[in-house]
């Protein structure tokens, strides 16, 4: 019998009764018994953090991210990933499909996975520091061309186009939208970073020239709790998908011609007419 290969991992254990190698009797999650002992006392919040980070969260860590999870979850039809989610579901894609659109669309630097990254990059390099912040974009800039290709690791190397506003503000908005104002003042102060944007908010987006986004806020909040860039920019690809199945699976109910985009049809120029099958060639 050849040996058993094995996966190098940390995060989990499965055990088999030596019966049936392809199914665990037991799952064991970062020591945790995943369905003798989370399963029935861990919240899904505080499930994703033991996954992501190894460590059971803090009472108040688990909030952080069960508010920004609710906050996350929907980012609406005029966002540009679950409109790519509802182009696919109208036009009868399959829930994979429709899925892997918002997720590509929702990867980048306009509100997107990548935003969220370089936002978690500055909150860590600039912390209360408003000069900091103010050079941000500049000294992001800078280290992206010096670095394109050499570094992907830290800055994507050719893989991003370089940013075009400073990443956790808005690129277009002349004021702070109420929801993100609501969202901030519903978090709570964990660490602080959160703790310093709720009390210093108005300076730093002077210092910035720009109102603070949905996804500067995640940055501040998810820094307080202990994740990564790397963490984040996982976690919030994973956060928004559920607004995305949402309105896919609608859209493909209501069918196209209900789309907004094609409420009058589709209307032809020069309509020959029908065609006879001896006409198509």
């Amino acid at each position: 019998m050849p040996d058993q290969e094995s996966i190098t991992t940390a995060i989990w254990l499965d055990e088999d009764d030596g019966t049936d190698l392809f199914s665990a009797q037991k799952s064991w999650c970062h020591g945790y018994d995943v369905y003798g002992q989370a399963l029935t006392r861990a919240s899904y919040p505080e499930y994703l953090y033991l996954l992501l980070t190894g460590e059971r969260p803090s009472a108040a860590q688990a909030r952080v991210l069960e508010r920004t999870a609710i906050a996350l979850a929907n980012p609406g039809p005029r966002e540009a990933s679950v409109r790519a989610a509802m182009n696919a579901g109208v036009g009868g894609s399959t829930a994979a499909s429709s899925l892997i659109a918002a997720l590509s669309v929702g990867a980048g630097l306009y509100g997107g996975a990548r935003e969220l990254y370089l936002a978690m990059l500055g909150v860590a390099r600039c912390g209360h520091d408003l000069q900091a912040w103010r050079d941000f974009l500049p000294t992001l800039l800078n280290e992206w061309r010096q670095d394109l290709g050499t570094n992907p690791e830290e800055f994507g190397g050719t893989y991003w186009p370089e940013p075009q506003h400073t990443p956790g503000f808005e690129p277009h908005a002349e004021k702070t939208s109420l929801r993100t104002l609501q969202y901030l003042d519903a978090l709570p102060q964990s660490g602080s970073s959160t703790a310093w944007l709720q009390r210093h908010l108005t300076e730093l987006e002077a210092a910035v020239e720009s109102p603070i986004s949905l996804v500067g806020v995640t940055a501040f909040a998810w820094r307080d709790i202990g994740l990564s860039a790397e963490q984040g920019e996982y976690l919030y690809l994973i956060l928004r998908l559920p607004g995305a199945a949402a309105h896919a699976l609608e859209q493909g109910a209501l069918g196209w011609r209900r789309y907004p985009f094609f409420r009058q049809g589709i209307v032809l120029r020069n309509d020959p007419g029908p065609v006879g099958k001896e006409d198509k060639a």
